[in-house]
């Protein structure tokens, strides 16, 4: 036998392992046999082995459809096959004939006096015209003015009231979400026709419940140099030609009440052009507000002589655009309120304008003010 001195260095003799001493073969029949046992008892006891329960994964997004998941139902597969009422006769549902999620209701949100604001465009008030839907007076007389306007809650006929109009959304994702957002429900949005997703942000800012304008360009003094954009309404051009860019404007989104001028100090001064304009803006049932950004303006009377929903501003509250300025303005803005009754302010959506809009807002009703939306500022006997 072998001695430490005869053995190579460092390598000792190993005793056997309790392992390598088992019957592999034995073991591993029994494994076996354990696993063919517990996958027959499986079989018998649960009914679907293999598939469990099918399962589907739906993108619920609120700004498309104006639904959150609480307003989707879950179809109980099981419980339909087994009453006969799922669609289809294969056991496994395919893309065509899954169960669709079904809402609760319509995509309306419901503001404090429980009435309605719808999100998409009401048939009897909308047609369809070369560019898109346009408003339209229904057969019963009903406007898109009263159809989209948002309802103000009752209050004792010495309240004074405020409108603040926010426009120049839809230009700006991050601008538009934020106003959406944070700004009050009364506060008027305006959306300019150049924005992407523009019916998106719409229907967000309806189920948020805000009232709508859609800001329409209009050529200023200092044309082509100061150029509002595509589409803009020009005195150069024929009332048919503005016409026809007219429509186009007001096919980009739907559920607003009426239009506001964006620029437009020597168009709002040109009465063969504006005149057209403010007969069509009548004949679809909606008003017109004048941003009253200048005092050249002859909307005001052209909406008299054409029967034309009529409001004009009067002040621009962040035409500084600090906050020392901005609240200054608001201020005056409230005084004017208090003192003639009503007072129309507008507004970019600045971030430092949205911040400031919102602090001033708290505890306004409380200083005997009511900030109601543009619609409410019409004369009786237009709206």
């Amino acid at each position: 036998m072998a001695n430490d001195l005869s053995r190579p260095l460092g390598i000792r003799h190993k005793k056997k392992s309790l392992l390598a001493r088992l019957p592999l073969g034995l073991v591993g029949a029994t494994i076996l046999a354990t696993t063919v046992v517990g996958a027959v008892t499986w079989i018998i006891l649960v009914r679907d082995p293999l598939g469990g329960e099918p399962v589907a994964y739906v993108r619920i997004d609120r700004t498309k459809t104006g639904l959150g998941p609480k307003d989707i139902e879950v179809a109980d597969l099981h419980k339909q096959a087994e009453s006969g009422t799922a669609d289809g006769d294969s056991a496994t549902p395919s893309s065509e004939n899954a169960p669709q999620a079904k809402p609760r209701h319509p995509p309306v949100v419901q503001i404090s006096d429980g009435q309605p604001l719808t999100t998409t465009a009401v048939a009897q008030v909308s047609e369809k015209g070369k560019f898109g839907t346009l408003p339209k007076i229904a057969p019963d007389g009903t406007r898109p003015l009263e159809q989209y306007a948002r309802p103000v809650m009752p209050h004792g006929a010495s309240s004074a009231k405020v409108v603040v109009i926010v426009g120049g959304l839809g230009l700006s994702q991050t601008g538009t979400q934020e106003a959406i957002r944070l700004l009050p429900p009364a506060v008027t949005l305006g959306f300019a026709p150049y924005g992407s997703s523009l019916d998106r942000w719409m229907q967000r800012a309806r189920q948020e419940g805000h009232e709508l304008i859609l800001q329409v360009p209009m050529e200023p003094f200092d044309y082509p140099n100061n150029d509002p954009g595509p589409q803009t309404l020009l005195t150069s051009l024929s009332p048919d030609q503005n016409l026809d860019r007219l429509q186009w404007l007001m096919s980009r989104i739907t559920n607003y009440v009426g239009v506001m001028n964006y620029t437009g100090a020597k168009f709002t001064a040109t009465s063969e052009q504006l005149g057209p304009v403010m007969k069509e803006l009548a004949a679809r049932g909606v008003m017109y507000i004048d941003d009253g950004s200048s005092s050249r303006s002859i909307a005001e009377g052209l909406s008299g002589t054409e029967h034309t929903p009529f409001a004009r501003a009067d002040m621009t509250i962040d035409a500084v655009s600090t906050e020392a300025a901005i609240d200054t303005r608001l201020k005056q803005l409230e005084n004017l309120a208090r003192s003639r009754g009503l007072a129309i302010g507008v507004a970019s959506d600045l971030p430092v304008s949205v911040k400031r809009i919102v602090e001033w807002s708290k505890g306004l009703e409380d200083r005997g003010v009511l900030l109601v939306p543009v619609s409410a500022s019409i004369k009786d006997g237009q709206m």
